[in-house]
């Protein structure tokens, strides 16, 4: 209990002005900014609407850099591995379109898999002939490694997983799924977008060839923003399924060269005041550091299930091995969407995660709509007894 208080608390909320005005939790949907983040895309629109966009652009092509180093920190890789995109679909696609699969060829993928990433397997399933395959579970919820190695084969041609599911709770462990891609050769793509910000990251422990970051969920960056990583070994053998003037150079009329940095996965144009706030978001992270961040969240979070495992009526739907900030559960007498609308009175941010965003774990366990919440370093205690003490009135 102890780790709870690592980090001051007071600061972090004094640093954001959002805890005066809610109850957050909900950063694993968009987490609350800090003051910094948020005067730093002001303060970049600003200048921008004085001096012009290209000339802003062109007079902070320093800060620009910086935005992918600290990317590059964050994860453990070199700031040429780094793109900056949109968000993490958009990085995430950037790799998965760029691979190419024919007939026969199997895609590996967990059962807490994300909606997003699944219909993209589907469609080229459906295109290419391909075949989208579930890795079994482990007796604790999370993706069976030795199940994943007993399907390693030859027609294998990707593992992809979300690192962090959008529900459960749980941390896939990614260290292991990597290891088995590495020793086989197969491109293993990871999904970071709730794990970047809550979980202490390294590429090269995690062994995957590219890991795709949101900006607004646990990094407390703007919305619109992300980052990809993306290994040389990856980039060597890929040719991206989009190119414009930024990621590719027109070096004759009728000849390219691709960038062979990550930036091969970029467009020219972007937000630019967005991606600085990004890299303030970042580098926020890093100055509270990662591994105190985990271990508050984490503490946190396992503090706020047992409480609700101590409500009669009251479901939590968590598994896995490893656990997160990320804590869903249900209301035997209270759909959760009724429960997202009452602590929403109670200015109680939550979500609600639906069969839609999950069907393969949704189906496999029999799970009805789940209230999702999600803590951050910068909640407290007293906060979840709040949250704890308005599910106890509708159970």
């Amino acid at each position: 209990m102890t780790r709870i208080q690592e980090l001051d608390v007071e600061r972090a909320r004094a640093e954001t002005p959002g805890c005066a005005e809610v109850v957050h939790l909900n950063n694993a949907g968009s987490s609350l900014p800090p003051t910094r983040v948020t005067d730093t895309v002001v303060d970049y629109l600003r200048e921008e609407a004085l001096i012009g966009g290209y000339e802003q652009a062109a007079a902070t092509v320093d800060r620009l850099q910086g935005v992918y180093a600290s990317a590059a920190r964050l994860v453990g890789a070199q700031p040429d591995d780094i793109a900056l995109t949109d968000n993490a679909t958009r990085s995430w696609q950037a790799v998965f379109y760029a691979l190419p699969f024919t007939a026969g060829d199997r895609i590996l993928t967990a059962k807490s898999e994300y909606a997003s990433n699944v219909i993209s397997f589907l469609q080229t399933a459906k295109r290419t002939g391909a075949v989208v395959e579930v890795v079994d579970d482990d007796e604790s919820g999370q993706l069976d490694v030795e199940d994943l190695k007993r399907r390693i084969d030859g027609d294998v041609k990707l593992i992809a997983v979300s690192h962090v599911p959008t529900q459960g709770g749980l941390v896939n462990p990614a260290e292991e799924i990597g290891a088995v891609a590495r020793e086989a050769g197969i491109p293993f793509l990871l999904d970071a977008c709730q794990s970047a910000g809550q979980i202490d990251l390294d590429v090269t422990r995690l062994n995957c060839d590219a890991l795709s970051v949101t900006g607004r969920k646990y990094l407390r960056g703007p919305r619109g923003t992300g980052f990809l990583y993306a290994h040389p070994r990856l980039r060597e053998r890929l040719e991206p399924a989009m190119l414009d003037l930024h990621s590719a150079a027109w070096t004759a009329p009728e000849t390219y060269e691709v960038d062979s940095t990550a930036k091969m996965f970029e467009v020219w144009e972007r937000d630019h005041a967005a991606v600085h706030g990004l890299g303030a978001a970042i580098d926020y992270a890093l100055d509270w550091g990662m591994p105190a961040i985990e271990a508050r969240v984490a503490a946190l979070a396992a503090k706020l299930r047992d409480a609700l495992r101590g409500i009669p009526g009251v479901q939590v739907h968590d598994q896995g091995e490893r656990k997160c900030g990320i804590v869903t559960f249900s209301v035997a007498k209270t759909p959760s969407q009724e429960v997202k609308q009452h602590l929403a009175t109670k200015k109680i941010n939550v979500s609600v995660a639906e069969a839609t965003s999950a069907q393969f774990d949704f189906a496999a366990r029999g799970l009805p709509s789940m209230v999702r919440s999600s803590v951050h370093y910068f909640n407290t205690e007293d906060e979840i007894a709040l949250l704890v003490g308005e599910v106890e009135k509708l159970a």
